[in-house]
């Protein structure tokens, strides 16, 4: 028995046989051609052919993994189509007279090192997109059949797992997801996440000597054991059952509400990237939204989305919820979010820079027909209005009067809309929540995006693994920030929400119950067990002492 410790990627547990998934060899040297315009002309045919199950996956990846994990391959059809990789292949094809295999595996590793040379984490995550795109079209190349399926039942392991390998996986062939590379922020880490599959990556050379062995994956611990002893099975399927017995008491929870013992109520939503992520947060009793992002809507377009377009978007997801309420956070473009239509330029600091809102109130017809739509929606259901990136009150004053703009423009067409619609923001930045009691005075409701929150106040790139150490998401100055925005928001009595990553930590959970904070929401998967835990809490007596723990000495 053989105990591997690497990164808990994805909660679960999962026993069974050990597969090295297997991709085919595709032969890449160097090869001569007589004639290099038919060459280039058979690089042409095999990319028209990539992009074609590039199509297919993304809808492959749309039913499994939801709008925003699918958005990925339709990056990838870009870099495929991208003028500078295909004049690099073309070059090679020509000047060298060699052949395309040669020509595109040469520009990938060209492209992968550059980008992996760059500064920021987003971009060096591009390496492993530009390998994967190139894979697609090596295997045109070699005729179109590709290897890297799974066909038996068991838990598989690889160097790393590519997004378009991960939206290929039958859910119920594939059990778990091992990695000897690989991190938990990565694609197939994301993807195994949503599918619900236990992963564990970071391992270390060696998991295909254990190929054909009955191994125990722990995604909870980030645990992998190799050949485990008759005690140490007996004890995994025993706790393997208890987690389908937890399941049970989860699913009798829908429809019950999310209360403590001594009677404090919160209310716990659900985050969405997309229409299509509406489903899994009903099926997991959402009582409502607490974020919808609609930069989807703008990523999946090659132009700016018509009104149209996003006022179907919007009353769908209205109505699939109605009559609960559904927070839809205007436009969220810039930083790790582009679509080139945008024209924005390259910056060097780009989570600082020209991004949300600051776009939002500098191109303003464009987030007039923003707004225009999500007043329609509004009629459909109870929708509500979410700003993001604020640090002061003029922005959300700025935004309320293109609101209204808008406003008297559908009642002057004839168009029905919302009038009495919701207008909030997100706590995003230190400066917000220092100026929290300011902006209560202008917004009608708040949400914490903890994931950013804690960025700008530690001063650390999430996206950059090797801060991990200094990555504080309990940091104590984090902690009081919110503190302070909750403690000004209530007194003007306005309600507090916290969208980000920290709402589903039950470590946090009392202290967030004892700032009084109204609502919590996050990933779908989420919610019921974090109702049950809020249901097991009494903090009769308590609160004080909660509280105090972040006062200053």
């Amino acid at each position: 028995m053989k105990i591997i410790r690497g990164k808990a990627a994805s909660a679960g547990l999962a026993i069974g046989t050990l597969f090295w998934l297997e991709r085919r060899e595709i032969q890449t040297e160097k090869r001569g051609v007589a004639d290099p315009e038919a060459e280039v002309q058979r690089f042409f045919a095999a990319r028209e052919k990539a992009i074609g199950e590039l199509t297919r996956l993304e809808q492959q990846a749309r039913e499994k993994l939801g709008e925003e994990n699918a958005l990925l391959f339709e990056i990838h059809r870009m870099m495929l189509l991208d003028g500078d990789y295909e004049d690099s292949i073309c070059a090679i094809i020509r000047n060298e007279r060699a052949c395309a295999e040669y020509a595109v595996e040469q520009t990938a590793e060209t492209f992968a090192a550059d980008f992996a040379a760059m500064e920021d984490a987003y971009m060096q995550a591009r390496a492993a997109d530009v390998r994967d795109v190139s894979r697609g079209l090596l295997e045109q190349l070699a005729g179109g059949s590709h290897g890297g399926i799974p066909e038996q039942a068991g838990i598989y392991a690889a160097g790393d797992f590519s997004p378009s390998e991960t939206a290929r996986f039958d859910r119920e062939k594939v059990r778990a997801l091992i990695t000897e590379g690989g991190a938990e922020t990565g694609h197939a880490a994301i993807f195994a996440r949503t599918m619900g599959l236990p992963a564990v990556m970071g391992l270390g050379a060696g998991l295909k000597e254990w190929n054909g062995v009955v191994v125990i994956v722990d995604g909870n611990e980030g645990l992998v054991i190799a050949g485990p002893d008759e005690e140490t099975l007996q004890r995994y399927h025993a706790r393997s059952a208890a987690q389908s017995a937890a399941k049970l008491q989860l699913d009798a929870l829908r429809g019950v509400p999310s209360i403590t013992r001594d009677g404090q109520r919160v209310e716990l939503c659900a985050n969405i990237g997309s229409v299509s992520d509406a489903a899994p947060a009903l099926e997991n009793d959402a009582e409502g939204v607490g974020l919808f992002r609609s930069e989807f809507l703008y990523l999946q377009e090659s132009d700016y989305p018509s009104e149209e377009t996003q006022y179907a978007a919007y009353k769908s997801v209205c109505e699939k919820f109605s009559p609960r309420r559904v927070i839809i956070r205007t436009l969220d473009i810039g930083a790790d979010k582009q679509a080139d239509y945008f024209g924005l330029e390259k910056e060097e600091n780009p989570a600082l820079g020209y991004r949300a809102i600051r776009i939002c109130l500098d191109r303003t017809e464009m987030f007039k027909t923003q707004l225009r739509a999500l007043l329609r929606a509004g009629t459909h259901g109870k929708l509500a209005i979410m700003l993001p990136m604020i640090t002061a009150p003029w922005e959300v004053e700025a935004a309320r009067a293109l609101l209204e703009e808008a406003k008297r423009e559908l009642s002057a067409e004839g168009k029905a809309y919302a009038p009495d619609i919701e207008l909030g923001i997100m706590i995003e930045t230190p400066a917000a929540a220092m100026v929290s009691d300011r902006l209560a005075e202008t917004a009608d409701f708040f949400s914490v995006g903890t994931n950013d929150l804690t960025q700008y106040s530690l001063a650390i790139d999430r996206q950059n693994s090797r801060l991990d150490r200094y990555l504080d998401k309990h940091h104590l100055g984090l902690l009081r920030l919110i503190r302070c925005a909750a403690d000004s928001i209530h007194k003007e009595g306005k309600w507090i929400g916290i969208c980000g990553e920290l709402a589903a930590d039950k470590e946090l959970t009392e202290l967030f119950l004892a700032m009084g904070i109204d609502e919590l929401s996050m990933a779908p998967a989420a919610i019921l067990p974090l109702r049950a835990y809020v249901r097991s809490l009494d903090l009769t007596g308590r609160r004080e002492a909660l509280l105090q723990a972040l006062d200053w000495d």
